[in-house]
């Protein structure tokens, strides 16, 4: 298992929105209803190497792309205070590649910050979801009234 699949892990093996999960490199896939998933991979904003956030990008089985969305760590998780001369406006977190070798520079994310970013991400993913059972009853029982 590589880097970028265990950090994939950590954020959506356990809270996740999906049906089923399957990891794969640097992509996550989830099953979200019968006809669509959706695929989650780490992405750079434009300079090689540097991974600042995950595209979350839904897919229905048909019909192709739905929707995609880039979720910044920085936007989500916030700049992060280091103890650093270099960095005392704090920076925003990412995972770089330093001699063949990925990792968080500078910040490494807390179990909150993993819990935060599956939170994001499955609150995008609900947009997508099929109706609950719970929502539709709601809905008739008020329609009755």
């Amino acid at each position: 298992m590589n880097f970028f699949e265990q950090e994939l892990r950590k954020i959506f093996e356990k809270n996740n929105g999906f049906n089923r999960v399957s990891f794969i490199g640097k992509t996550c896939y989830g099953t979200l209803t019968d006809q669509t998933r959706m695929k989650l991979e780490f992405v750079t904003m434009g300079t090689h190497q540097k991974y600042e956030g995950i595209k979350a990008t839904v897919i229905d089985k048909k019909d192709g792309v739905i929707d995609s969305l880039v979720l910044k760590f920085s936007d989500i998780l916030g700049k992060k205070k280091l103890n650093h001369p270099n960095f005392r406006e704090g920076m925003g977190p990412h995972i770089w590649i330093y001699n063949d070798k990925p990792e968080w520079y500078a910040y490494e994310p807390t179990t909150s910050d993993y819990r935060i970013l599956a939170d994001s991400v499955k609150e995008y993913a609900e947009l997508f979801n099929e109706q609950m059972p719970e929502m539709s009853r709601g809905i008739s029982m008020n329609q009755q009234m």
